[in-house]
């Protein structure tokens, strides 16, 4: 099948790359032009494991390109999938829907023979009616219908995901598009992925609801974490007593410094106000936005109380910027309201993260960056691991103190055993598993 992709940002991309793997023709259109020159020269303009080499795979084998004329594409395609961004609008948090009424418009004017117009990108309930209405409109003798079909991709494993999915959701009532679609799965068919078919809003609140219910999850762990160290008990295995019911499971109970990205903030925002909108009180989700908000500055003060109660003056090591490993993302990571809150305090930062330091600097201010683990704590006053990279997962401790001016390791993703750290001098902070007696040690000279 011939498919095109409008948008080849992080879903388009991967999505594109996947699809050509299964043998259609994918053309990936976007406005970028620098992007789509890149992308021709091979480089791809985001981090995630193994897309490189999967990009390169079917443009070798003619499968794969990238362009920027959108009628082009749209004309030869038996589906299209608009894959562009939704974030969050300036003023209410509402989804901003602009860039894709912008391409419903574009591929309104190109449209030829009977074509599935299929909305990838993460919308609000109704936005499939309004890209279907604005169609119509601008071309009445069209023969085409519009279909959800949402994403369930996880920076770092996206390409696993999508090619071995946990279900495939079908939003439409229109029994060609439906068989369209159906055509374009059907290599997974072998991976015996369910395919659910529903209504078009169905499918559009079923990507939001999965995400709000994964955020509520990391966050009612996260304040059970909280209990847990002021009454002493092991918030991981609290996780593991629950996690093994299999009604709720083990997935997202891993206590840590609030949860980002660039879905799960701006999805549950949009939930709500979709909920408010129609005059329906959404106070779970609501408390989860706020709790969150403020988790990623209550770090900070972890930090601090570690440090005797005042960092001013002093240089904080922050190791991890991305909002989980194994992507480049930074978008609304916990680590940056972390910095912004140590820098209100009057400390410097210190930062290192493998993969996520280009897209920090265009956003972070006045930070150092180190060229590795050991440079960024290298003098530092204190260090928090905030993102839980395989690399900094087994550092030498005793090379890590010994370049430390102060032994102080805030770690808020519990990756190390507490005994183990303490053994060797260190003052340690973690996440739901230090009693307030561990964690109030009000001068770091008691480690040293």
């Amino acid at each position: 099948m011939h498919l095109a992709m409008i948008g080849a940002g992080y879903v388009g991309l991967v999505s594109g790359a996947c699809f050509s793997d299964f043998g259609h023709h994918v053309v990936c259109v976007d406005k970028h032009e620098g992007k789509i020159e890149s992308l021709d020269r091979g480089q791809i303009p985001i981090y995630e494991p193994g897309l490189s080499d999967l990009v390169a795979k079917n443009v070798r084998a003619g499968r794969l390109s990238f362009g920027v004329n959108v009628s082009e594409a749209v004309a030869q395609a038996d589906a299209v999938f608009i894959a562009v961004g939704t974030p969050s609008r300036r003023g209410d948090g509402f989804a901003d829907l602009s860039f894709v009424y912008a391409a419903a418009r574009e591929i309104a004017s190109a449209l030829s023979g009977f074509t599935v117009i299929v909305t990838k990108s993460t919308v609000p309930v109704g936005t499939g009616d309004a890209v279907e209405r604005i169609i119509r409109e601008l071309r009445p003798d069209a023969d085409f219908a519009v279909v959800s079909n949402p994403e369930f991709l996880r920076e770092g494993a996206a390409i696993s995901d999508f090619k071995r999915p946990d279900r495939i959701v079908i939003g439409s009532e229109d029994t060609r598009a439906r068989e369209v679609m159906e055509e374009v799965y059907r290599p997974l068919y072998l991976n015996s992925a369910p395919i659910l078919h529903t209504s078009r809003r169905t499918a559009e609140i079923i990507k939001y609801a999965a995400n709000a219910f994964l955020a509520t999850k990391i966050t009612f762990i996260n304040e059970i974490a909280d209990l847990c160290e002021q009454i002493g008990a092991n918030v991981q295995e609290v996780a593991r007593g629950i996690g093994l019911d299999n009604r709720i499971g083990a997935k997202f109970l891993h206590a840590g410094p609030g949860f980002g990205g660039s879905c799960f903030p701006k999805d549950t925002l949009a939930l709500i106000k979709t909920a408010q909108d129609h005059g329906v009180p959404f106070r779970i989700l609501e408390a989860v936005q706020a709790v969150n908000d403020q988790r990623k500055r209550g770090m900070a003060r972890r930090i601090i109380q570690a440090c005797g109660g005042s960092i001013h003056g002093k240089t904080i090591a922050v190791l991890g910027l991305t909002f989980k490993p194994n992507t480049d993302d930074i978008r609304d990571a916990p680590s940056l309201a972390l910095i912004q809150a140590l820098q209100d305090a009057g400390a410097r930062v210190s930062a290192y993260d493998p993969e996520g330091m280009p897209n920090a600097k265009a956003v972070l201010g006045d930070i150092n960056y180190a060229d590795s683990a050991y440079d960024c704590v290298s003098g530092a006053d204190a260090a928090a691991i905030v993102t839980e990279w395989d690399a900094f997962r087994a550092l030498d401790l005793e090379r890590v103190k010994s370049v430390m001016r102060t032994p102080v390791l805030a770690d808020l993703r519990n990756i190390y055993r507490a005994e183990e750290v303490r053994k060797h001098g260190f003052v340690y902070v973690d996440v739901g598993r230090s009693t307030a007696e561990d964690t109030d040690i009000g001068s770091v000279e008691k480690a040293a």
